[in-house]
């Protein structure tokens, strides 16, 4: 791979420089105000060839052309009037200020509705806007599970399509946490709070190394609208159980500074059902089967605050508050039986958990403009903390044979800190060359405390010494990178980096006994991203990309503590100390439009492979351990293929799969194991507009054969169905949906390794019938009779 990476770099030098320039257009409205979104439509005079683009959040729109020469373009944002003109590009442009007008059929709208896709493609970003999702979620995560693309599991771990989670950032902030508390910050999270969601596949050497699943980036609302405004919003669903929730949103947005609030509250409730065989070196079979009754209140503060204090400095300030209160009560019969199918034992285990969680992140941003063609310097800081807390009581009937029953109860806490310091600089040179570097140092600190106590069968109870722990795990990481991008001639264009990161990990357990564990190590991923122009379909170029990078997983502080938890007489769970970090090197072809992904191939050769096993217990057959371990490599072979009609028509759908094909290689506790799966997954996302008020949409997904590990999973998937209606001059919007139609996400799994065979069904009472409410306020600037601005560049 290395060698290849050289002779391509050669290959590329071997080109001669072409001078293409890169167009900004700074769009604003009358007032000043950005307008993220806007569409612009830049066609060269002598063939028409057209290149696209939209404004992001500061309004800025980045249009590359090959050369110099005569240009029109076109600015559209709906709800203002479409801006056409003409320019001459030299080889030296200064940004194209852009002021429009509220178009006057619309002055009273409020709101104010881009033209933009679901699904865009935005350089090495998907960009997904979650507006058309929101009739049917109630909050972030289940705004996830709907994006079209994007795979959740039980356990909250996010999947992009292959075997790995993805990386979870919060405007563009790495959230360091295991995938059970993301999840609980994501069910807490307004979905009316995201601005937008980025799916990077093949992230650069600009972020952590740790991406191996690629990152999903939540970018939260800040306010960019005019004047004072906001959103409030209530609903409710029903499955088994009712979900209800509610959330008020406050912007208030200036020419140079602004503030945002966002206050929200929900409660989930649910009941889950799971039924399971289990075979092992213990001489008997064992069956479960129950449910678990589920309830959950969440709360969710955010605020923020911007200035724009010269026209070189800026700065931001956001905090985030989550808290929820969680109850479950679990009802499960064990059997066990002979191979032959005679009872052996019958027992009821009955837990009962209220889990609170607290977390807060401050987000801290500086930004310095070194001129006027993107180039800045970015500091960030970040602090954030959590306290998580469990109180469990328990108690084993033994029904055959009669045997007294077990009773214990107990409490565990968790504490996480955690602290972030970056600094980005990009240089935009002439001849569109760009300069990207940074450093990043984060720390973190957790500890957690597990104390129950047991009753001695004498009326009085005693320290449970099979379940108490204490933890502690303290990680510093260090990163660095440099990162260059350059267009070549041949239509050719080239983005080449490298990062260094160290690795500094401690852990000690002190209770049941003193063990302890150290990593230190330090390690470089490369990155070569080429791209070049195929050929024209009508105006509009067909590009082909080449990706290579290296990548890494590291074990999270739950993966490593080695702390005890019993989930019932036969099997308790424990992390693993000893394991080490895994590497991944991906290589991926793709073609497709500036905007549309349309077919990619892919390899990820990964070593090192960190696994969610289930082991037996080394000092006692009858019990097993769901842990986690380094099992070996694996060579994963990808394909995957997007297609849509684009959303100027009544009728607008998104459809797209990919397939993986995955040959595992290792050792399974001590024994060989090799084989392969291939499994595919689709997604499709429908609507359909009656009127200009009144829609429909259809959003679904479907995984064949899928493999999460070394989990082998049957067919399931999952069809959702909403309808929408506007109303109040598209002020208010009411919407009723049903999730999981045809309650199809009943998951069937099945792990066979080694002497160990664990299969069975489970449903999280996905099928759900609701409503939304959803009302748009707002008090807009005062207009005035401003003309556009338009010049030659």
């Amino acid at each position: 791979m290395f060698k290849f990476l050289i002779f391509t770099l050669l290959c590329l030098n071997t080109f001669s420089f072409l001078n293409s320039q890169t167009i900004i257009f700074r769009i604003n409205d009358k007032d000043g105000y950005s307008l993220p979104g806007a569409n612009v439509t830049l066609r060269r005079a002598v063939d028409s060839l057209k290149v696209i683009g939209s404004a992001e959040i500061d309004g800025l729109a980045t249009i590359k052309v090959e050369k110099p020469g005569k240009y029109s373009y076109e600015v559209s944002y709906i709800g203002y009037e479409t801006i056409t003109n003409t320019i001459m590009v030299k080889e030296i442009n200064t940004p194209i200020e852009i002021t429009m007008k509220e178009a006057i059929n619309l002055l009273n709208e409020v709101q104010v509705v881009s033209r933009r896709p679901l699904i865009r493609q935005d350089g090495e970003r998907t960009i997904v806007d979650p507006e058309p999702l929101l009739g049917s979620v109630t909050n972030t995560l289940e705004l996830l599970t709907s994006t079209p693309g994007l795979f959740v599991d039980d356990q909250g771990g996010i999947f992009l399509g292959n075997s790995n989670p993805a990386t979870i950032y919060i405007n563009g902030r790495e959230q360091r946490l295991s995938s059970s508390d993301i999840a609980n910050i994501l069910r807490s999270l307004p979905p009316d709070n995201i601005q937008r969601i980025e799916i990077i596949r093949n992230p650069s050497t600009k972020f952590d190394a740790a991406s191996t699943g690629g990152v999903v980036n939540v970018v939260l609302k800040k306010g960019v609208k005019i004047g004072r405004f906001g959103s409030t919003n209530i609903g409710f669903n029903q499955g088994k159980a009712g979900n209800r929730f509610g959330g008020l949103n406050i912007y208030d947005t200036g020419s140079k500074s602004g503030y945002y609030i966002n206050l929200s509250a929900n409660q989930n409730a649910g009941l889950d059902d799971l039924n399971s065989e289990r075979r092992s070196n213990a001489p008997f079979v064992l069956l479960q089967k129950g449910d678990t009754e589920r309830k959950e209140h969440n709360g969710f503060l955010g605020f923020g605050f911007n200035q724009e204090v010269n026209s070189k400095w800026s700065w931001t300030m956001d905090s985030r508050i989550n808290g929820s209160v969680s109850k479950s009560n679990s009802t499960f019969e064990n059997n066990t039986t002979t191979f032959e199918g005679k009872e052996l034992t019958n027992m009821q285990n009955l837990v009962e958990n209220r889990t609170p969680f607290i977390s807060h992140n401050n987000d801290l941003g500086l930004i310095y403009k070194l001129d006027t063609a993107n180039s800045d310097v970015n500091f960030k800081l970040s602090f954030g903390q959590s306290w998580n807390d469990n109180t469990q009581e328990y108690q084993n009937n033994f029904r055959f044979p009669q045997l007294s029953p077990i009773i214990g109860s107990g409490e565990s806490q968790r504490r996480r800190t955690f602290i972030l310091a970056q600094i980005d600089v990009t240089k935009e040179f002439k001849k569109d060359f760009r300069l990207e570097t940074g450093i990043k140092s984060n720390i973190q600190n957790f500890k957690s405390a597990v104390d129950f106590l047991i009753n001695d069968g004498q009326g009085g109870t005693v320290s449970d010494k099979d379940r108490n722990n204490a933890y502690k795990f303290d990680e510093h990481l260090f990163a660095a990178y440099g990162q260059i991008s350059k267009n070549f001639a041949n239509k050719v264009s080239l983005t080449t980096g490298v990062r260094f990161e160290s690795t500094d990990m401690k852990g000690l357990q002190t209770i049941p006994s003193d063990t302890s564990f150290k990593v230190l190590r330090a390690d470089f991923f490369p990155y070569l991203f080429i791209s070049r122009d195929l050929l024209k379909i009508a105006t509009y170029p067909m590009k082909g990309t080449l990706t290579y990078r290296r990548t890494l997983s590291r074990p999270s502080y739950q993966n490593l503590n080695p702390a005890i938890t019993i989930l019932d007489l036969y099997n308790y769970r424990a992390g693993n100390p000893a394991l080490n970090p895994q590497f991944t090197n991906n290589v991926e072809f793709k073609i497709g439009f500036d905007d549309v992904e349309v077919l990619a191939f892919g390899k990820n050769y990964t070593t090192g492979i960190i696994s969610n096993v289930l082991y037996n217990d080394p000092n006692n057959p009858d019990l097993t351990v769901n842990t986690f371990d380094n099992i070996g490599k694996t060579d994963e072979s990808y394909f995957k293929f997007t297609g849509a009609i684009p959303p100027v028509f009544k009728y607008f759908f998104v459809v797209g799969g990919q397939y993986n094909h995955l040959k595992y290689e290792g050792l399974y506790n001590g024994s060989p194991i090799s084989f392969t799966r291939g499994s595919w997954q689709f997604f499709t996302f429908h609507r359909y507009k009656f009127s200009s008020n009144t829609s429909v949409s259809l959003q679904g997904f479907m995984l064949i054969k899928g493999q999460r590990n070394l989990l082998e999973l049957e067919n399931f998937g999952q069809l959702n169905l909403s309808f929408n209606q506007q109303l109040l001059k598209k002020k208010l919007m009411i919407s009723v949906y049903a999730r999981d139609v045809f309650r199809t996400m009943e998951n069937s799994f099945k792990l066979q390794q080694g002497n160990i065979l664990f299969q069975g069904q489970q449903y999280n009472d996905n099928q759900r019938f609701g409503a939304t409410i959803r009302y748009n306020f707002g008090i807009p600037t005062k207009k005035r009779n401003d003309d556009e601005n338009t010049r030659e560049i």
